[in-house]
């Protein structure tokens, strides 16, 4: 990244803009002015900063006198093609030189690292971050925040970055390491709330409430965090030890929920996809490894 900065004066040290004022834009604008920082905001759709300028927020009229303002932006928009349509704007782009952009809007990895090099081309200076919880923890210390880039930048941004409050990791030099944890957590995620879901209208179907199934399902969730542990030294070692639960033994398991689903009229298009994907993994010969053998087998072309 450009080493050529706008010095900052005293009173400019604790001082950010935040660009984008939806619900996860206005908590993080709402925690740097509960922590005294003084905030900047701007949003494509006007009025959204009535509260915010009322706690004492700045109201900027445009993109450009927003990113002015502050040595520091943060950027929290739907995605990076909101972030471009605004900063990549002539005149916004040209004040943001020798500033700092922090990026916590959602992406792709791929997207960050464009993003990270055309702050490079402009003279910005440039974080990828993510934010990995929802938007009440925001000013708490239940919140998370992923940074990735130059950690001289992270560093000399830090102190108003900690306003935020919650847990801050800077993930390395590479800009789009944040957006890469980002993905993959939010894989995790979701694909374990379709599979709630899913769990709910079998369930349902077969006469079990909601609120009946919930305690065990908590049970279920309990196991996973040693599960988590053991599958990444399993995948990092290519051990994918089958001793616990062979793989041939989970295909069975899968089988008698898809079938119990279908007998219901119940869509088993997620679970007949990772019947298939273990089916084809015994078939490569793995059927005496764990589960955790299916990462090698997603890579392949």
């Amino acid at each position: 990244m450009s080493s050529s900065r706008t010095p900052s004066s005293p009173a400019e040290e604790h001082a950010v803009t935040v660009v984008g004022l939806g619900p996860m834009g206005r908590a993080l604008a709402g925690a740097f002015l509960a922590a005294g920082v003084r905030t900047t905001v701007w949003n494509r759709t006007p009025g959204r900063d009535r509260e915010l300028v009322a706690a004492g927020a700045v109201s900027a009229a445009s993109a450009e006198e927003a990113v002015a303002a502050s040595p520091l932006t943060v950027v929290c928009l739907v995605n990076y093609d909101a972030g471009d349509a605004v900063l990549r704007q002539e005149a916004v782009t040209r004040a943001l030189k020798g500033r700092t952009v922090v990026n916590l809007s959602a992406d792709t990895p791929e997207r960050a690292r464009d993003t990270g090099a055309w702050a490079d081309e402009h003279g910005i200076g440039y974080l990828d971050g993510a934010i990995m919880t929802p938007t009440p923890a925001i000013g708490t210390p239940d919140g998370v925040f992923l940074y990735s880039g130059p950690g001289a930048l992270y560093r000399e941004h830090r102190p108003v970055l900690d306003a935020l409050a919650g847990t801050h990791t800077h993930l390395g030099e590479e800009v789009s390491r944040a957006a890469g944890y980002d993905i993959a957590l939010l894989d995790i995620f979701w694909t374990s709330m379709a599979g709630y879901a899913h769990a709910l209208a079998v369930a349902r179907a077969e006469g079990i409430t909601p609120t009946e199934l919930a305690p065990f399902a908590q049970g279920i969730a309990a196991i996973l965090p040693p599960l988590f542990q053991e599958w990444a030294e399993d995948v990092e070692s290519g051990g994918y030890s089958g001793e616990a639960s062979p793989l041939t033994s989970a295909v069975s398991t899968m089988t008698h929920i898809v079938h119990a689903s279908e007998a219901h009229g119940i869509d088993a298009g997620v679970m007949r996809a990772v019947e298939g994907l273990s089916r084809r993994t015994v078939a490569l010969g793995h059927g005496a490894e764990g589960f955790s053998r299916v990462v090698e087998v997603l890579g392949r072309r």
